[in-house]
């Protein structure tokens, strides 16, 4: 019972994580691929993956 707080923040880590996971995979089954700073040369933003973006080529 003691570590029950310690529980509920690893379980909220984890459903956080699984809905990053999606947007990844979002991303790559639409043809894309996330970049971190910004899309290159030749591509073009087409969503976001998490924190990064979501870059598909033109």
């Amino acid at each position: 019972m003691k570590i029950l707080y310690l529980l509920f923040p690893l379980l909220l880590l984890l459903v956080q994580g699984a809905a990053a996971w999606d947007n990844t995979l979002k991303c790559k089954s639409t043809g894309g691929f996330c970049a971190f700073v910004k899309c290159p040369s030749g591509t073009r933003a087409a969503g976001k993956c998490t924190s990064t973006y979501c870059c598909k080529s033109t």
